[in-house]
């Protein structure tokens, strides 16, 4: 059984394990949505983060479709909006896609804008964590590696994201704030500011964690740990590559399974996960689980759920059988020598999907 654990230094608190929607539709349809988000609170999951910007792979067509969706199950299950701690985000300056809004920035009065827009198509009158998908200024992230400073594009400057946050928090439309795809520096600053304005702090940021993309040990750890922010871990099984399913086949191979969406989206594959270091490092690890008796699954997600690093790990799933295997990997015990066996192949191939 799920205990609940804090974020930060809010009220709320959360299973350890949340629910991510992204797929909710494009490979989701709604009523199997609402099938999985029923058999997800019936379990005791009581936590779920979705975005503006979802469904997954993002197109102008999609656009808001997983907000709606769930904004419908909790018109349709009277009392459920009570029981779960609703997440979303504000997608961050366009990357590519003008549907979101107009200009190419994410000012103040877009962040006022987005959350409205969420709140309607949510059904809801709060959110419960609102949280800025990746960071207003130019960063390395979604595999980039470097930062660079030449390109540099921000208009908004934080305290200004921070002033528009708290006018929502005060306006009683979000309870808590959070980021995402960040880094040390960034989220420093939010906190600086946050407590030397008396502007709301924090909880939490949603970032990748996994065997194959440990960045997070890299100092985030330490930054979070010392300021008390909450890691939600996505991402832990690697867009499927720790699932096992690619290790006969490639993603981009004949025999692969052409329902994962590392198979289906170019625009996946072209990211991190798609790297053929990446799917090297992902078998090797999916091995080490079949060395131990364990499947890919189970060790990949006991990794995360175990980790004294992340407090909650977010879940992607497509059926109702994927959601119960992720489940039932919360009672998977790694030992010391498992885990003295994956530092050992991180140290070798360190972080390939990062």
């Amino acid at each position: 059984m799920m205990n609940t654990v804090p974020l930060g230094q809010s009220d709320l608190r959360v299973t350890p394990i949340c629910l991510g929607t992204m797929t909710f539709g494009e490979q989701v349809a709604e009523a199997d949505a609402h099938a999985i988000l029923d058999r997800a609170l019936e379990r005791g999951v009581n936590f779920i983060d979705t975005a503006e910007m979802y469904a997954v792979p993002a197109r102008a067509e999609t656009f808001g479709a997983t907000e709606t969706i769930i904004g419908r199950w909790f018109a349709q299950r009277p009392g459920a909006r009570a029981k779960v701690v609703l997440a979303t985000k504000v997608a961050g300056p366009s990357r590519g896609m003008p549907w979101v809004r107009e200009g190419q920035g994410m000012t103040a009065a877009d962040i006022v804008a987005s959350c409205d827009a969420s709140l309607k198509r949510l059904q809801t009158d709060v959110i419960d964590l609102y949280q800025i998908h990746w960071p207003e200024r130019h960063v390395p992230a979604f595999g980039t590696l470097y930062y660079d400073p030449a390109k540099e594009t921000s208009k908004t400057p934080i305290r200004e994201q921070l002033d528009a946050l708290a006018g929502l928090v005060q306006a009683g439309k979000v309870r808590h704030i959070g980021l995402s795809n960040e880094t040390p520096w960034g989220v420093h600053e939010f906190v600086r500011l946050a407590e030397a304005h008396g502007l709301p702090r924090v909880a939490t940021v949603q970032n990748p964690y996994c065997l194959v993309n440990r960045s997070w040990d890299n100092g985030m750890d330490e930054s979070c740990h010392r300021l008390d922010v909450s890691l939600l871990a996505y991402s832990p099984l690697a867009f499927g590559l720790l699932t096992g399913k690619f290790d006969q086949h490639a993603p981009t191979d004949a025999g692969a399974p052409q329902g994962a969406r590392i198979a289906r989206y170019e625009s996946v594959r072209k990211q991190r996960w798609g790297r053929p270091e990446s799917l090297a490092a992902a078998r090797r690890y999916n091995q080490l689980a079949r060395d131990h008796g364990l499947t890919p699954t189970q060790l990949a997600l006991a990794f995360c759920y175990r980790s004294w690093r992340v407090a909650s790990t977010i879940i992607g799933v497509t059926s109702m059988a994927q959601l119960d295997e992720d489940l039932d990997a919360w009672n998977t015990q790694l030992s010391p020598e498992l885990l003295a066996a994956i530092d050992a192949i991180r140290w070798e191939l360190r972080d390939p999907a990062q």
